[in-house]
């Protein structure tokens, strides 16, 4: 069994992503329809829609869309996490209409493209520390040289449980171990902070990467967090740059050999059950 904590569906034809055509690769639609059927044959039982950046103006369609994929007969689909703006004034009203929103287990607002001074904005952390309290999460999607910036939001909203994205982005195919080894350390020394084994096929050469490859990086992180402060996600359809969702299950099953049914049980479902009431 596994819990999927990072699904984006891609639906040019009822959203907006500005962003897209800055990235030919993935400038396409990706459907629910074509993620699960390869997340049914790798064991995927539940799934969590992460935001995709849309067009501000179009944040809270695309929670009615995911809601609408939810609501498919025999949907994989369990929970979202939505879109947000913190640094905008209607930020509160915003959080209270996704408070009541059964389908929202979380937001994230995409930092990694945005300039450093976004994050140091005084309303920016007021309202992230508008979450505490509310039983939601936020996702924290930043590059290794950013690390610091997250880690200054994490111990200014204590009562906010934050989950790092992507093992926090370690330029695998460069071998930059450093800052990011040392940054991740530091991070997960914060109590209120889960890490998110996702993705990383993307950060590795696509042509020569293997499960040993990986290996290094995501040890790593679980060392740091521990069995009980992670969880993981497939990161699709930005896995597909990197070999795809059934290349990173099977590296995920890989790096995992070893290691007890609990602490397997813990990364691949039990901590996301736990954490968002499945």
């Amino acid at each position: 069994m596994i819990v999927d904590t990072h699904l984006h569906v891609i639906d040019r034809s009822k959203l907006d992503y500005p962003w897209l055509e800055d990235v030919p690769p993935l400038n396409r639609d990706w459907s629910y329809e074509d993620y699960a059927r390869d997340a049914r044959r790798a064991g995927i039982t539940a799934t969590f829609h992460m935001e995709v950046d849309v067009a501000p103006e179009r944040i809270e369609d695309e929670t009615d869309y995911v809601g609408s994929l939810k609501a498919q007969p025999d949907s994989l689909i369990v929970g979202a996490f939505a879109s947000c703006r913190p640094e905008d004034a209607a930020f509160a009203d915003y959080l209270e209409r996704q408070r009541n929103n059964s389908l929202i287990k979380g937001f994230r607002r995409v930092l990694h493209v945005m300039p450093d001074i976004l994050s140091e904005d005084a309303l920016f952390r007021e309202n992230l520390q508008r979450i505490g309290g509310t039983g939601l999460t936020f996702d924290l999607c930043v590059l290794p040289r950013q690390l610091d910036k997250a880690i200054a939001l994490v111990d200014l909203a204590p009562d906010v449980t934050f989950v790092l994205d992507h093992c926090g982005v370690p330029d695998i195919a460069g071998e930059a171990a450093e800052p990011w080894r040392t940054k991740i350390t530091e991070i997960a020394s914060r109590p209120n902070v889960i890490a998110k084994i996702s993705g990383i096929v993307a950060y590795a050469d696509a042509d020569t990467w293997t499960a040993e490859t990986l290996r290094p990086w995501a040890e790593h992180v679980i060392g740091a967090f521990g069995w009980d402060r992670v969880v993981w996600g497939s990161d699709w359809p930005v896995c597909t740059q990197g070999g795809g969702l059934l290349a990173w299950v099977a590296a995920t099953h890989a790096i995992l050999n070893g290691v007890s049914n609990e602490e397997r049980t813990k990364l691949l479902s039990g901590n996301a059950t736990r954490l968002w009431g499945l």
